[in-house]
Parts: structure tokens; sequence; C-alpha cells
């Protein structure tokens, strides 16, 4: 006997994980799989920012890989496990769904600390309307769990038990003997139903498979479109024999069922009894060579997709990628050329990185030094796990493509385990946030690890802290950071000191800084949100609390604090105020005026006086559009409920809820912000809305980008740059399930809406300012306003064909301030709803929250600044013109 067994919501039906484009039985074949020609992708730059311990033999290699698309260059973060096969106390292994078992699914962190995995990844693509098995290979300490689907073009990963990595295709080889000696061919294990390659069969149709103790579900399997015969095997003895009927319960520990159909069937009736002995035998061969491998010689084994490297270099795919295309998060695995060394790598898509299409991930590859390796089901399934270094448990390494720390549930995962005993103490580490901003606070941890970077006890660590750079503070309870730039956190506990480097983000990192409105009701009383979102010049964005930005109110007096403005007072005769948010220096601004800006309820369901109808596109995605009594925390109320079935069909879908049949409602006129109680069956879908506007113009509104929750959410959505025209009315909303990463979102399910309330403009500001004409000739200490003559304490001046002039001379001609901050050498201009910041010397400035740049830098002369005329001009909507011969620049209001 060459193997053995090992003891131990509806969603998309045209699709497994990753857009592989499997059909389920019931449906059509899938596309053949065909040999593509090599990708020539751009030059491109792979620079490693960091490496750490996992443990002994296993480490954490964070990379930055840049690239050209569409002629800009983008950045994309990867992160690599590199586990050393010759390490006797570090190995490979899969982990499978929940208990080990298969038909179930678990997130990669889940798996990883319920098996104790230091490190962890999602491994195989699957089925998603199926139970949840992978499709490809897994073997596990000897035991081959599930068997390679007959699928063209399918790898496969797998490592001996004497540390030896290999990647081919792999095909399933068994049989099984009656006790009268007759054989009949084993068609797999533990298998989901599939259409077969090339021949497009139905894989369960006059077939025997093997399900093992590892298959959880007691439908073996689901959809199959055949009515099996089965066989419970027990100890080697035949127990039971249902025939053209499954045996309704799961498969006892230590046995197996011989699942079967047609010919396999006949063959169960004609040679098998109850008590009699039954024996298999199966095997794996590899394509490349033929060669026949024992699965008991297997430490592990996990399927994937298509080769993505040989040699060293890309490699043509071995099947169609087209429905995993993209620029998207990715996993994959491979090896070094020596064999010595197993590569995990993974590939971020979140507001940090920029994810990677197939043909970015061989050259990074090929870049770190894999020589052979493949794909593995990546997009929303791409989760990586890592245990720090002195830490317990593994946890999320870096947000996945869903948001933040949501994790998809899949159906196995590739792990990493130490076996080392415990050593002496080696060290111990710092553990806290990486990346801080200017007057934000934080604690940090020591933990401790041994000599095979294991976690050991702290108790008798007790580390004195103490800043390493001069730009963080040590309270004596946490660390404060007080300046830009890259600061320097230690520990030392008895004589041994560590460090751990921290980014504090400065103005000098930031490309665009805003706050969630730019316009607010100037009233006393009035309490407004201001969260503050900092755009990076990398790409990423994070959130900047209020109270640690420096405010300057203009025109009112109040505070901030919990988040939020609160106006106290508004100076007498004003009707246009100014709220100005600094982050070390870089400024945006909320403009507030008298008058509007009301929130009113617009739609509670409970008195609907117009039809509510579901339509769905294409005509294939079934549901229901009504209002209904609403659960949970709005069981009191009623509610606009959508439920939709998208399980049919292909390409985008989509189930709307139309109000008024196709008329619509009608918004308020001028409404800015709409903020709505969602009910969401965290399907991943994207949930959105359709105005239709005065011009005719379709506005689509974005409630979610992804339904990543359950159960009732307070959204707010800013409307405020959606250029709608009035009179407008919303026609639908509607959940979208795109084509591209289909399989990932739920294909059935249900949302609620209720209490949609609607916020007003805010009055638009007017702006009573001076108009007039100023005249300043190059050289001489005179202006003239409106014909009066006046005397300058500083002449303009060229320079570089640049004409510069004093400001202050400008703001008290049309209206305006400017005001010097002498430490920073910056100017700032306010005038009429536009804020400027220049510096001394320096061609970048801000405008209104937005870095730009300049071919000019503001000058200081004779104690007076003097700005670029055209730059300020232009900014602040003033026209110049210039006199060739006598050098006067005039300006007009």
């Amino acid at each position: 006997m060459t193997g053995k067994a090992k003891t131990a919501r509806k969603w998309i039906i045209l699709t497994i994980a990753g857009s592989l484009w499997i059909q389920p039985v019931l449906q059509i074949g899938i596309p053949q799989a065909t040999w593509l020609p090599t990708h020539i992708a751009s030059a491109a730059e792979t620079t490693q920012l960091n490496e750490s311990y996992i443990t002994s033999g296993a480490k954490l290699l964070e990379y930055r890989y840049k690239t050209a698309r569409s002629g800009k260059t983008v950045s994309i973060l990867a992160d690599v496990v590199k586990v050393d096969l010759k390490n006797p106390y570090v190995n490979l292994d899969v982990m499978t769904g929940k208990g080990n078992q298969f038909t179930t699914k678990q997130s990669v962190e889940g798996m990883a600390q319920e098996t104790k995995a230091v490190a962890g990844v999602n491994g195989d693509y699957f089925n998603t309307a199926s139970e949840g098995v992978p499709m490809g290979a897994q073997a596990s300490e000897g035991v081959l769990m599930s068997s390679p689907s007959e699928l063209k073009g399918m790898y496969a990963f797998g490592v001996t038990k004497d540390g030896t990595p290999m990647i081919d295709q792999f095909t399933f080889q068994g049989k099984v003997t009656a006790e009268d000696g007759s054989t009949f061919d084993l068609a797999g294990i533990n298998q989901a139903s599939y259409m077969t390659e090339p021949n497009g069969t139905f894989s369960h149709s006059n077939t025997m498979y093997i399900y093992t103790d590892a298959w959880k579900a007691i439908e073996r399997p689901a959809n199959s479109s055949t009515t099996p015969t089965e066989v419970l095997v027990q100890g080697g003895v035949i127990t039971q024999i249902s025939v053209n009927a499954t045996i309704q319960k799961v498969v006892p520990k230590g046995a197996y069922i011989l699942r079967t159909h047609g010919k396999a069937a006949q063959f169960v009736q004609q040679h098998m009894k109850v008590g009699q002995k039954v024996t298999t035998d199966y095997s794996l061969q590899a394509k490349s060579t033929g060669k026949s491998i024992d699965p008991t010689t297997l430490q592990m084994m996990i399927g994937g997709h298509t080769i993505l490297v040989d040699q060293g270099k890309p490699s043509s795919f071995s099947r169609s990628t087209t429905a995993i295309g993209g620029n998207r998060a990715r996993t994959a695995v491979g090896y070094s050329q020596d064999g010595r060394y197993a590569y995990i790598v993974t590939i971020q898509d979140n507001d940090n990185s920029a994810g990677m299409s197939l043909y970015e991930l061989q050259s990074f590859m090929a870049s770190i030094g894999v020589w052979k390796g493949i794909n593995l089901d990546g997009g929303g399934s791409t989760t990586l796990v890592t245990r720090p270094l002195g830490k317990t448990q593994a946890s999320l390494t870096f947000p996945t493509e869903y948001g933040g720390n949501t994790q998809r549930s899949v159906v196995n995962g590739l792990g990493v385990y130490t076996t080392a005993p415990q050593g002496k103490v080696q060290g111990f580490s710092i553990s806290g946030p990486k990346q801080l901003l200017i007057g934000q606070t934080a604690k940090y941890e020591a933990n401790g690890y041994d000599t095979y970077y294991n976690p050991i006890s702290t108790a008798g660590i007790n580390p004195s802290w103490k800043a390493g750079s001069s730009n963080i503070k040590w309270t004596g309870s946490e660390f404060k950071a007080t300046k830009n730039g890259t600061a320097k956190i230690i520990a030392s506990s008895g004589g041994v000191s560590t460090s751990m480097n921290v980014n504090v983000v400065g103005a000098e990192a930031i490309q665009n800084l805003t706050t969630a409105s730019s316009t607010a009701t100037l009233q006393a009383g009035t309490t407004i949100a201001v969260p503050v979102t900092a755009t990076l010049k990398d790409g990423s964005s994070l959130t900047i609390s209020p109270e640690t930005l420096k405010w300057e109110l203009v025109g009112f007096k109040g505070s901030v604090k919990d988040g939020q403005l609160n106006i106290s007072s508004v100076n007498s005769g004003t009707t246009v105020g100014y709220a100005i948010a600094r982050y070390d220096g870089f400024s945006t601004m909320m403009v507030l005026t008298t008058g509007g800006g009301a929130t009113s309820t617009w739609e509670d369901f409970e008195n609907v006086n117009y039809g509510i109808s579901f339509l769905g596109n294409p005509s294939t995605v079934k549901g229901t559009a009504q209002v209904t009594q609403g659960t949970g925390d709005h069981a009191n109320s009623k509610v606009l409920q959508l439920t939709y079935d998208m399980t049919a069909g292909t390409s985008k879908k989509y189930a709307y809820a139309q109000f008024g049949g196709t008329s619509g409602k009608a918004l308020t006129p001028g409404t800015t912000g709409v903020t709505v109680d969602v009910y969401g069956d965290k399907s991943y879908n994207w949930l959105r809305g359709e105005v239709t506007d005065a011009s005719g113009k379709t506005v689509y509104i974005d409630f979610a980008k992804s339904i990543n929750w359950s159960g009732w959410k307070t959204l707010n959505i800013d409307l405020s740059g959606s250029g709608i025209a009035y009179p407008a009315k919303l026609k639908r909303v509607y959940v979208v399930n795109v084509a591209e990463g289909q399989d990932e979102r739920a294909a059935t399910g249900m949302i609620a809406m209720d209490n949609i309330r609607l916020t007003g403009a805010a009055q638009a500001a007017t702006y009573t300012m001076p108009k007039g004409t100023l005249s300043m000739t190059v050289g001489k200490k005179t202006s003239t306003l409106d014909g009066k003559s006046q005397s300058i304490d500083v002449s303009p001046m060229l320079k570089n064909n640049a004409t510069y002039v004093p400001v202050k001379y400008i703001m008290d001609a049309f209206g305006g301030q400017a005001t010097w901050n002498a430490s920073s050498q910056r100017v700032t201009i306010l005038r009429a709803g536009q804020l400027l910041d220049l510096t001394v010397n320096n061609k970048a400035y801000v405008s209104n929250g937005k870095l730009q740049n300049s071919t000019v830098a503001p000058l200081v002369v004779s104690g007076r600044t003097l700005v670029p005329l055209r730059l300020v001009s232009e900014q602040l909507g003033l026209t110049v013109k210039w006199d060739q011969k006598t050098k006067t620049v005039s300006i007009q209001s």
C-alpha cells in the first residue's frame, strides 16, 4: 500500500476562489488551458526594507517593489517568509479549515492559532460553490488528504520529509481491491464535484472516490449530478453498503467511505459485501518526469494555479490567467536554486500598496532569488500572519485587500512550525507602533526570546526605557513623538540593550491634507465633526486626530475636543469664518458660512407612498425589494429590505431597489451629505446609489465599496464634490458584484436600509473684497492705488525672470491677511476662501490643503517677504499686467 487515509452560505457558482473559472458539474465546461507567451515586465526596482526572525530557520523579509504603469511609478509592498528547509527546528505543513477538516473554512489567523503555526498564508484555490475543499492535491505528514483535480496546467508545491522541495503538475493513480481479488480504479480522494479537463465530463460520474474522516460534511460531495452507492470501510472491513443512497452520517474516525456511481457502483454490487475485506493503493505521479511519488514520503503538499517562475526566470503561464488578472493582492510560493530555501510570497493591495499583476509578481519573485515558483489563491484571499519576535502567537502582518483586519475564510493554508526545544535567553525585542504622528503617544513592551528565536518569559526583564533620538521623548510611562523623521526607542535590561526605529510622519511626507467636509455652517452652539485625512507622497493615507492638530479659528471662537469643532460664539458682523488646521506646518481649511447646513430625515420607510420594486441585471439576477419590519436595533421600525441571488449568469451583476418605479424620489436641493443606517450581510459586495440630476447626468453614490460587516451600521457619505445639479432624484440603491474577483463575494444575501438623512449645503460664501488697481515699479519704493501714491518700505524686484512684490501691500489693497512665521520662514495668505502657505526659498507651496510646485520661491528682502507675483495673483484670483518698458506691474481686482 503506497498511500493511506489520514485520520484526523451559498457563494458564486461560476468561479472558484481567485476567479479560476472552474464550473461546477451543473454548468458547462471550463475554458481549456493554454500556454500564454511570457510578458516582458516594465523595468522595476526591488529594495529590501527590513528583515526579522520569526523562529529559528524562518525570517520575515519586507520589500518595496517599484515599477512603471502608464508612465507613472507605482510602489508595491511585498512580505516574504523565507524558510530554511535544512534547519532541523522548522518545517512547513498544511493548515486545513477548522479542526483539520475539509468542508469547513476559517481565516488564516484562526488556522494558525489553532495549529500553533508561527507563520501562515492562504493556500489553494477552491470552488466557492461547493463545500470548501481545495482543488489541488494536499498532503500533510505523509498522508494524502486530497488528490489533484483533472485540470490542465495546475501546479502544486511540496516538500519531502528529507526537506527537498518540488513543484510540478501531479496526477492521481490508485485502485481498490475487493476480497475476491477484483480491482477498480480510484478517481481521487476527498474531491468536490467539477468538470474534468480536457474531456468536460462529470467528475463523479462512473467513478469511485475515497472520502476520509478529514471530510466533515455528510454529502460527499454536493451538487454532483449523480446518485451514489456508498461503502463504509472500518479497519479494512466493509461494515455498511448503501445502494443508490448516501450513508447518512459523517465518516467515522479512522474509517473511510468509497463513494461510487455508474460502473463503479456496479462493481460494488458485484464484488463487495458487508464483512468482506477491502484494500486501497494510491500514489501521485509527477508530469515532468513521470516519477511515481509515495505520499508517505511527503512532509506536505499544497495545490496552486499556474507556474510563475522556472529556472530563475518568468515562465509562460501553464493555463489562462485572464480571470485572475489585474493589480491585486497576491500569494505565491517557490524555492531557491539549491533547494535549501522556500519562499512564501505575499503582495499587499491596500492604502499603502498598489497590488501586482501576475507579470510583476513573476519579476519580483525572480529578483529575490526564487528559482521555481507557482501562484496560489490571491486577491481577497491573500492573508499573511507572522509571529513577531518574542510574541506567543501569529497575528496579521498587513491589512488585507478587504481593508483593515478583515480576513476571508479559506479552505486551507500553508503554515510554518517550530519544533525547537526551549533555549536560553538570547535577548528581547520591542513591540509597538512603527509609525507615529507628531504629538502622538504610544506604549511599547519588551518581549523575550531564546536562542531559537522563540518566546520566553519576560518576568525578569523589567527594562528601562529611553529615547535614542531627539524627535521622541520618554514621559515616564510612554513615548511621545515630537518631530518628524526616524526616531529610536531604546530598552535596556541586565546590561543588554535593544532598539526599535519608529517613523514619525512630518509635513515633508504629506501630499494632501483634507477635512471631511470643506464647508460647514457658522452658528454659535454648532458642533461639527472634523476628522482630517493626510494623503502621503507614497500614496498611503492616515487619519489624524483633530486634537493633535493646531487650530486657528478666524471669525469665531470655539474649541476642538473629542474629534469635534464646537463653536461657542461668532464675531459680530461675521458671515464667513475659517477653521484652519495645521499638522507640522502643513495646512488645510474649512470654510464656515451663516445659514443652511441643516440635517433632516429624507426617508424612514414608515409611510412610503410610492412604489418600490426589484430589478436584476442581467435578468438571471433574482431577488426582492420591499418595505418590511426591521430586525435587531431596528426591530421597532420599518426598513427597506433588498434580497438578491446572483448565482446564475456571468460578468457584472446588479440587484436594484428602485424608488417610484423608474422615476425616483426627489432629493433636497443643495444636499451635501447623506447619513443612512445599513444592515450588512458581510458579502463584500459593493453598495451604491444612482442619482439623475437636472442635466440628465447620472451620478453614482458609493455607500460602501465593500459590505464587510454584519448587522446594523451607520454610514456617512460626503456629496459636496459629486457635482449633482438640482433638481435631482435618487432613482435606486443597489448591490453590485463586479466581474473581477467575483468569486470572493457572496452571490446571495440581504441588506436593509433605514433612516436616510440628508444634510443641506451651508450657505454659499460671499466675499466683499476691495476692488481697484495697484501699480508698483521695479526698483521704486512707491506704489499707486487707484491713482493715489503711497510709500512702500521695500521695492519690487526682478529675479530669474520673475517679478517679486511685497505681500503686505497686496493684502492692504485687496483685502485678506498675511501672517509670518519666523521659525518656519513661512508666510500664510488667507483671502476669499483661499489659503496659501509659502516658504522662503522653497518652490513647493500648499494651496487649500494640497501640495503644489512652482518654478520660483518667496524671498526675504530688508525684513519684508517678497512673493512671486504671478503665482500669488493667480491663486488669489487677481489680474496682473506687466509693462516691459517702464517695468511696472499693475494688479487688479
